[in-house]
């Protein structure tokens, strides 16, 4: 029978859950079954967990498969391992897997579990019985539910959940005990290990992550803030917009006001071409009075060439653009970078550049899509960033073993590599140069090998050619394997390819994604907008994959062009988008904008005559050129393909190199640059000054702010330039420069 703890918990659980709940046939004690019963003990008490002994090498001697994913191992270890110390059938209380984890013998874990305690009494029965393990015919665990799966919860308050885990012969149980939880925002709610949730004072929506058994499945909770709001008006200008108000009005969030032209410019020009607005620009926009002029300098700036030039730059990061030494400019990072940025320019339908790259064959020379299989080298790396890029999924932890976080596992992975198991490669020298160790540079060619196969880790057997959540594929022997996965990948109805890609464009221009980090969407890391989401995949879909289009979706919308300046009500949001969130600009934009400001040339060695001039960071074709303000501003190394790799976080090496390095210096004292230009001005200096504000902030000075500035150059009439430079280096050195509003 069930014990009376277990009767009492579901009573609480029917009390507090929507609908009742009840068991409908009390089971007699029956063999137990080590898979379904014992290795769930070992999960929950976190014994076989990355820092226990689940961990590669495990710990003492002993060692688990992680999270209980191959229990054939867990019980040879247990029963067959160390002599058979470990457990003692004729004295369960003397065995050692006991003794340790109650704390009656050293353990370098700590007491797992107490002597009185259900799972005590479980491992105890089963030690008793002999070790059974089960019989090939028993049930398995396919699925898990939890109940409710989502609920409004009030602030400062509480739900039980429970789980249920589904048979495959049919039979539900009741698993909530036995069940791993996590909150993926904990300052909006937390979780029990017995399955209680408990809300903050933090208003929004968070998942709890419910895992049994190689399952998850979330539970979701919203919290409105429960406060009346005031009336308010929102234009819908986009679809952005009606899938936020929405969700505003269900948290009960009040969006913060409009931003204003001079913060709009500023914050368009940096996040769609990665470059400051000029003066005139600013001043032209500001005196426009005509409707529509916000979606007037969005299309202008989509359209303009710096656009398709800072976008290749955030795509060849991801896309780990990397020049290896290769000195030849013909093929290799620049090509390939040539023909990302004129793909983006001309806005080819993106579902086709993804082709173009995933089949991409023959030599570097023909197809530049082929130098991105360079830093590729096993199907392995392909899947990790095939998935990570173009899927939103992290993936990597299937290739050992069953995800932790997902329903992904290693057959999954492994059908994903084998679309790249016929792929064969050789390296070609190109005449004239002269690469590593004085031997001729090489391009690689790209070609498909019949019949090869990729081994199945889990199976040690040929891996099936198969999509994620999709049928095996039959591919001919003579056919490449790529060509059906990019089918499969840019066809309309992938549940993750346009997904993956508007999160992605939405965590550049918001600073987070819908789903954070945005590469990595999982069952268990929901998006924060469900509806949002699916409107904007759905829309760029049926605009051809167009990037351009997405942009000003996103842009031109009423969401996007709120201002930074919390209310009452948006001051504790961080998830829904009620007000943009201020962050710091990139490393290669924030460089770019203090040589326009000082205009002070960049001075990046090696780039081709043809590239555009001024030099600038955006345009910068691969992670080769050093650059000591990049590197400490957190440019990426292109050493994988997780956006997480760019830093973004301040540091000390930042501040200081801002304010007394040789290169800021040298900027500012640059003979013919800005300072120099405007001491030779014969404008009144009040004018110069506010050209300054402009070129920064993209504002004219306050009036206390151009008092200051005249007093400073007033003290030195006979060093003008100098004036000047400490006016430069003082807004360089501002919160308000070095970020976006």
């Amino acid at each position: 029978m069930k014990s009376c703890k277990a009767l009492v918990f579901m009573a609480a659980a029917c009390w507090l859950l929507p609908q009742s709940v009840r068991a409908v046939t009390p089971e007699a004690p029956r063999p137990i079954n080590f898979t379904n019963r014992i290795v769930p003990v070992f999960t929950k008490l976190g014994c076989n967990s990355g820092g226990c002994h689940g961990k590669a090498s495990g710990q003492n001697g002993f060692k688990l498969s992680l999270l209980g994913f191959e229990p054939e191992v867990d019980f040879a270890a247990l029963v067959k391992e160390g002599r058979g110390r470990r457990l003692v059938p004729a004295a369960p209380e003397r065995s050692l897997l006991l003794l340790k984890a109650t704390g009656q013998m050293p353990h370098g874990g700590g007491k797992r579990l107490e002597a009185d305690s259900e799972e005590y009494a479980l491992l105890r029965r089963w030690i008793a019985s002999g070790m059974p393990f089960g019989l090939p015919t028993d049930p398995t665990v396919v699925s898990i539910t939890v109940e409710p799966s989502q609920k409004v919860l009030s602030r400062q308050s509480s739900q039980q959940l429970m789980v249920s885990a589904h048979y495959s012969d049919g039979h539900i149980e009741d698993v909530t005990r036995m069940t791993q939880y996590d909150s993926n925002d904990t300052d909006i709610a937390t979780v029990s290990g017995t399955a209680l949730v408990n809300t903050l004072n933090v208003s929004g929506e968070a998942a709890v992550m419910a895992r049994y058994q190689g399952c998850v499945a979330t539970f979701r909770a919203s919290v409105p803030l429960g406060m009346k709001i005031p009336e308010y008006s929102f234009p819908h200008q986009t679809l952005v917009d009606d899938a936020t108000h929405k969700h505003w009005q269900q948290l009960g969030l009040v969006p913060a006001t409009l931003c204003t032209d001079e913060q709009f410019i500023r914050r368009a020009a940096l996040e769609i071409t990665g470059t400051l607005p000029a003066p005139a620009e600013v001043a032209a926009f500001i005196d426009d009075r005509s409707p529509g002029k916000r979606d007037r300098l969005v299309d202008r700036l989509v359209d303009a060439p710096e656009h398709s030039y800072f976008f290749a730059n955030k795509w060849a990061d991801v896309l780990r653009l990397k020049r290896r030494g290769l000195p030849d400019r013909t093929y290799g990072t620049f090509a390939f970078h040539d023909w990302i940025q004129k793909s983006l320019d001309e806005d080819r339908p993106f579902d086709e550049v993804v082709r173009d790259i995933l089949t991409a064959s023959g030599t570097e020379e023909g197809d530049p899509a082929v130098v991105w299989y360079k830093e590729l080298q096993n199907p392995e790396n392909f899947v990790d960033d095939v998935a990570q890029v173009f899927l939103g999924l992290r993936l990597a932890c299937a290739q050992c073993h069953h995800h932790p976080y997902e329903k992904w596992g290693q057959d999954d992975y492994w059908g994903l590599a084998a679309f790249f198991g016929r792929l064969g490669r050789k390296n070609i020298p190109i005449p004239g140069t002269a690469g590593a160790n004085n031997q001729p540079g090489q391009m690689m060619a790209l070609f498909s090998q019949p019949n090869n196969t990729v081994i199945n880790k889990r199976t040690s057997r040929p891996a099936e050619t198969k999509p994620l959540d999709a049928p095996v594929v039959v591919i001919p022997a003579d056919a490449d394997p790529r060509q059906k996965l990019a089918d499969w990948l840019t066809d309309p109805s992938n549940p993750y390819f346009a997904k993956a890609i508007v999160n992605r464009y939405w965590a550049h221009f918001f600073g987070r994604g819908i789903v954070d980090p945005p590469d990595d969407m999982r069952v268990t890391n929901p998006p924060s907008n469900p509806e949002l989401l699916d409107q904007l995949a759905k829309d760029f879909v049926a605009h051809h994959y167009s990037l351009k289009h997405l942009v000003r979706t996103i842009c031109k919308s009423r969401t996007y062009q709120l201002s930074s300046t919390p209310n009452e009500f948006n001051k504790q949001d961080k998830q829904s988008f009620a007000r943009y969130y201020p962050r710091r600009l990139a490393a290669e934009v924030l460089f770019d904008a203090v040589c326009q400001v000082t205009a002070s040339p960049a001075n990046f060695g090696g780039l081709p005559h043809d590239r555009h001039a001024p030099q600038r960071a955006i345009m910068l074709p691969d992670e080769s050129y050093s650059s000591y303000f990049l590197d400490v501003f957190g440019r990426p190394q292109r050493s994988s393909a997780c956006s997480c790799e760019r830093g973004s976080d301040a540091n000390l090496a930042q501040a200081l190199h801002l304010l007394n390095s040789e290169e800021i210096q040298a900027k500012l004292s640059f003979g013919g640059g800005r300072a120099e230009t405007l001491a030779k001005d014969k404008r009144p200096d009040g004018d110069k000054v506010e050209e300054l504000f402009l070129w920064a902030f993209a504002r004219k000075p306050t009036a206390d702010q151009k008092q200051a500035a005249l007093a400073h150059l007033a003290k030195q009439p006979a060093n003008k330039k100098a004036g000047y430079e400490n006016i430069i280096w003082a807004l360089l050195n501002t919160k308000e420069f070095l970020f976006v509003e």
